[in-house]
């Protein structure tokens, strides 16, 4: 046994140059000890009682333990020793926590034998401490290395603390001109609803963001008859918005100046095309609804078809003409059509915001739901709160699902 000790002892790079009396001294106080991996061979702030030199394995030096600061100061490998700190400190004290990475087996020197040890082998001593003095030299060196990572760390925290905050802004400043936004753009829409003797009128519209692309409007023309139009941009958001709010400028010159709903929506569709760089385009229903006459004579350009309820609450098929969006094409196609409108009956111009509604399981609701939900709400309203049965009837299909398309409704009522 001593004979395998005094082998393990040659085989420590720290022993190489004792003589063979040493050697043997060495073998008859040192201790052999085996630890299974993982094992923690002393923590952090311990009393020390022992030097150790690693034969077989490795172990792991760790400072702050099981704590937000661990930090994992070396691997020690077979000939490095640990343990030496707490024996030159007056305090003996464990000054870092040693873990056995892998099966080690140790020398184990105990505190009075390691004194006795430091005397009788001066160099013995002067070794270990250049061992020491090459650990504190790497020990700073990673210290001022983690140092510089840290400044490095903190300073690319500061760097997006600060892009965060001017982030922040940037989204404060926008959500304050989204609400101006909001707000110009219902100051586009009709402040009122028309007064024109025989009919009651509603509108509603509801945007899928702060503001959008959909528009109703009312036009005042001369001898009893009312300019109607709802309209769709291709677009959300600010873009549609604006194209929105451009077409309706156009429209309202226009209708103005012609007679026929037909050369209206041809001349702003010329007009569009002149403005529209970006390739957007606008699905329109514009027509003149005649007091006099009884009738509604109206041009569709792609947009969808009106639903038309007679007194008794059936819903009147209406005529379909191919019609294409304004704002694509030289020479638009249009459906022209004329409504007779008799008294009691109601009929609903919409965008298709209102047939694209999702429900939670994502099945459309589809314009067979909006003519049922339209008849339903039919019965002894004003046609305010026809549009407003038909909105609330969406939103409940609709339920927690989110609403991806504006909608406009708008009703009109012969009395």
């Amino acid at each position: 046994m001593e004979t395998h000790r005094i082998a393990l002892i040659r085989k420590v790079p720290l022993f190489a140059s004792l003589r063979g009396t040493e050697t043997q001294f060495l073998a008859e106080i040192l201790r052999g000890v085996e630890i299974s991996a993982g094992a923690l061979l002393f923590r952090e702030g311990d009393p020390g009682a022992s030097f150790d030199i690693l034969v077989d394995g490795q172990v792991e030096v760790i400072k702050a333990l099981g704590t937000p600061d661990e930090r994992l100061l070396a691997v020690r490998g077979p000939g490095d020793f640990f343990g030496e700190m707490s024996l030159l400190d007056p305090d003996g004290l464990r000054t870092a926590s040693v873990l056995a990475r892998t099966p080690v087996r140790l020398l184990e020197m105990a505190r009075t034998d390691f004194d006795a040890v430091i005397q009788h082998r001066p160099a013995l001593a002067y070794e270990i401490m250049r061992v020491l003095s090459l650990r504190l030299r790497e020990s700073d060196n990673a210290t001022i290395a983690d140092l510089h990572e840290k400044n490095r760390e903190l300073s690319q925290a500061y760097a997006d603390l600060k892009a965060a905050q001017e982030l922040i802004i940037e989204k404060e400043k926008l959500e304050q001109e989204l609400k101006t936004a909001h707000r110009i753009q219902q100051s586009i829409l009709p402040r009122e609803l028309p007064r024109l003797p025989g009919y009651d009128f509603g509108a509603l519209i509801v945007p899928a963001r702060s503001v959008g692309g959909d528009l109703y409007d009312f036009i005042p023309l001369a001898k009893g008859r009312l300019g109607v139009a709802v309209g769709d941009v291709s677009d959300k958001g600010v873009p549609a918005a604006i194209f929105m709010a451009l077409t309706r400028s156009l429209l309202r010159a226009e209708a103005t100046r012609v007679a026929s709903p037909r050369r209206a929506l041809e001349r702003v569709n010329q007009l569009l095309l002149d403005m529209n760089d970006e390739g957007m385009f606008v699905t329109l229903l514009y027509g003149i609804l005649d007091a006099q006459q009884g009738t509604f004579a109206y041009a569709r350009a792609g947009h969808e078809l009106p639903l038309l309820f007679d007194p008794d609450g059936s819903a009147r098929l209406v005529e379909q003409g191919q019609g294409a969006p304004l704002g694509l094409f030289d020479n638009v196609t249009l459906d022209e059509q004329v409504i007779a409108v008799s008294q009691g009956s109601t009929f609903l111009l919409y965008t298709d915001g209102a047939t694209d509604i999702t429900g939670p399981e994502g099945v459309l609701f589809g314009p067979d739901r909006l003519r049922v939900l339209a008849q339903a709400a039919l019965s002894g309203q004003t046609a305010q709160a026809f549009c407003d049965e038909i909105w609330h009837g969406l939103t409940t299909y609709q339920g927690a699902s989110s609403q991806d398309d504006d909608v406009a409704l708008v009703a009109i009522r012969a009395v």
